[in-house]
């Protein structure tokens, strides 16, 4: 990765942002000539916050790697253009992620921290808080870097110096619990943040948030690193996590110029190109699952893996087929969510299950499905009753277990692509059987992009040669 050499008041302003690098010396040059006496020199944090959280959905679910992960994890199928879903080789850049969201998280941080800024920046609530917070949503972000690409530029990134090596992934995830851990330890009682339209600065959820991301992490790595794995995910589970949805991590967007990404997709954009997978509705069908109502606006999911002229043929004989989310009746102020309380606790039951805890499996898996169906706005309780009774979903202490705690989760995570298919790829459930005639196994990883061996060539070769020549076959650390 090639780092981006921008000044704090420069980005902070959006001017010359796509300079890069000599807009501050030509403004030196000529004095104050150009100075706006009543402009900021300072960036206002509490935007900067709000449009990184705001953008999450756009950066995360919404662009290629979400995309291209959640067709690999079955979640949806491609409607004309199948080259994805049948793994034609996707190289992505990962650039949009440093030099924008993360860029501006790290800039939090450094206004905060800096004497000659820190108290301006105060104003936007405790300076601690904000640098707590902005560590936190910095080391999500790296999180979905490397479950996407393994290797990625970690330890030096973001700090404006040139061209750098990659990290290995399995010193970044000790890393960044460890980061984690130290942002929730820097929270204080002073003035709420600002500009938070996630948890309105409330500490007490972002602690739980940061909680549930390291449990996240921790169990990923349960074949890599099972020791470590264990204490850590032990330790977030006492140091609490999400239990309940009103604590989710979620995105309420307030529409306008900030919409819900599947609104802008289909609506906005006019775009069809995504549809709901029949491989979610034919599992939810077998299970007799009621967020079938809730995942598309019908029952019927489009076939996966198709090819072109099959897509396009099957379409003209099967019109009403499933969109995400109904997207029809999609609001554009439709929440996100990033971890919710269900997904926490199935991974609890796994770890459960695994002897990490001496919590109850069943009580965490049947906890965990609850919640998942409230959130999706199924709250009759007879109902979820009888569902989790169902012998193809209830818990029986065997090892038949494994497969439905899997399935649930990853059910859990829909249409979240890229949590779905990390999940897949560390337990293989549920069992998904690759595009038919594709001739190709489904890819364990995003390739490293086009601009890597551009601009960060040495780095990018050394880190490519661990995955067979940035193969997307090739597995990650975690992947076993």
């Amino acid at each position: 990765m090639k780092s981006m050499n921008i000044k704090k008041a420069v980005l902070s302003l959006g001017v010359c942002a796509t300079l890069m690098v000599g807009c501050s010396k030509g403004i030196n040059e000529f004095g104050d000539i150009n100075r706006n006496p009543n402009a900021t020199t300072v960036p206002i944090t509490s935007a900067l916050l709000t449009n990184v959280l705001a953008g999450i959905g756009g950066n995360v679910w919404g662009n290629g790697i979400n995309t291209t992960a959640g067709l690999y994890a079955q979640y949806m199928s491609e409607t004309q253009y199948t080259d994805i879903s049948r793994y034609a080789t996707q190289t992505l850049n990962w650039d949009g992620f440093y030099a924008g969201a993360m860029y501006d998280l790290q800039n939090i941080i450094n206004t905060n921290s800096d004497p000659a800024t820190a108290a301006a920046a105060a104003e936007f609530g405790a300076n601690a808080n904000q640098i707590a917070i902005a560590r936190i949503l910095k080391a999500y972000y790296f999180s979905v870097l490397t479950d996407a690409w393994g290797d990625i530029p970690y330890s030096q990134a973001l700090k404006g110096n040139g061209t750098i090596p990659y990290d290995k992934q399995e010193t970044i995830y000790p890393a960044l619990i460890a980061e984690l851990k130290a942002a929730n330890a820097q929270f204080t009682t002073g003035a709420a943040v600002q500009g938070d339209i996630m948890y309105a600065g409330n500490t007490t959820k972002w602690k739980k948030f940061a909680n549930s991301l390291i449990a996240t992490l921790s169990l990923r790595m349960s074949k890599a690193n099972p020791t470590l794995g264990r204490a850590e995910f032990a330790a977030a589970v006492a140091g609490g996590v999400i239990e309940a949805n009103a604590d989710n991590a979620t995105i309420a967007y307030p529409g306008g110029n900030y919409q819900n990404p599947v609104y802008a997709y289909y609506v906005v954009t006019q775009r069809f190109d995504y549809a709901v997978s029949s491989t979610v509705t034919d599992k939810l069908t077998a299970l007799g699952d009621p967020r079938i109502g809730t995942f598309g606006n019908n029952s019927k999911g489009f076939p996966y893996g198709l090819t072109r002229a099959d897509a396009l043929a099957w379409q003209t004989t099967n019109p009403s087929f499933a969109f995400i989310f109904g997207y029809t009746a999609t609001p554009q102020t439709m929440p996100l969510s990033l971890i919710s309380a269900g997904q926490m606790f199935l991974a609890r039951a796994e770890a459960a299950k695994l002897g990490w805890t001496t919590e109850n499996a069943t009580t965490m898996y049947n906890n965990g499905v609850t919640a998942e169906m409230n959130r999706w706005g199924i709250t009759n309780a007879g109902a979820i009753s009888a569902y989790l009774a169902q012998p193809s979903v209830a818990l029986t202490g065997t090892a038949a277990d494994n497969a439905k705690i899997g399935e649930q989760r990853w059910l859990s995570h829909y249409p979240d692509g890229l949590q779905g298919w990390s999940e897949w790829r560390r337990t293989g459930f549920p069992a998904l059987t690759p595009a038919p005639g594709a001739g190709k196994a489904i890819p364990r990883r995003i390739p490293y992009g086009p601009n890597e061996p551009l601009y960060n060539p040495t780095n990018y070769a050394a880190a490519a040669a661990l995955y067979n020549t940035n193969s997307q076959d090739a597995k990650m650390w975690w992947d076993k």
